[in-house]
């Protein structure tokens, strides 16, 4: 398992070791015992999730208020770009964000701690995204911020996007505000 720290130094790409041959691929997707050893990071996991979207699909940005939840997503079929946006108060990158393109093939995994708000937008015909999260989802908790916010800034690199026009949204994250700073 390589690591590598992204702008936001708590961000987290990580890159398992991936055996290939003539017959397919073997990867140990998460070892926790590894995981804590490589990163340093003293996390239990809780709950895995597993979604699938279209291309053009927009998830995000969300978090929750209470039981803040830190995310491991990996991307199993397809292409996203992941985006987390640092709204932990007092942080010297609070306002700031970070992205990495995910892909099945690369096998790679962003590690988005507690208290970064996070979204993705599918590149592929259609993605399945997995992540597993340190706190239960709790719908009385989780909040949104609009995925355009000028304050915020996020380059969702639209310029590689396969389609024209926007990305098709939740109601939710249609009505999410904008980034309070």
């Amino acid at each position: 398992m390589h690591i590598q720290p992204l702008a936001i130094p708590d961000v987290l790409l990580i890159t398992p070791d991936v055996f290939g041959d003539e017959r397919g691929f073997f990867t140990e997707s998460f070892n926790q015992r590894v995981f804590a050893e490589v990163t340093g990071l003293g996390v239990t996991f809780v709950q895995d999730n597993h979604s699938r979207s279209r291309q053009g699909v927009l998830r995000g940005l969300h978090y929750q208020v209470k039981q803040l939840q830190g995310k491991l997503v990996r991307v199993l079929a397809g292409e996203i770009l992941d985006v987390a946006v640092d709204i932990r108060t007092g942080s010297p990158t609070y306002g700031h964000w970070v992205s990495a393109r995910l892909n099945a093939e690369s096998h790679q995994q962003l590690w988005v701690p507690a208290g970064f708000a996070h979204g993705f937008v599918v590149l592929s015909e259609s993605a399945d995204v997995f992540y597993k999260t340190t706190d239960y989802y709790a719908p009385q908790h989780e909040r949104a911020i609009r995925w355009n916010d000028p304050t915020l800034a996020i380059d969702w690199q639209r310029e590689s996007w396969p389609w024209q026009g926007e990305p098709t949204l939740s109601e939710k994250d249609r009505q999410a505000p904008p980034f309070a700073g």
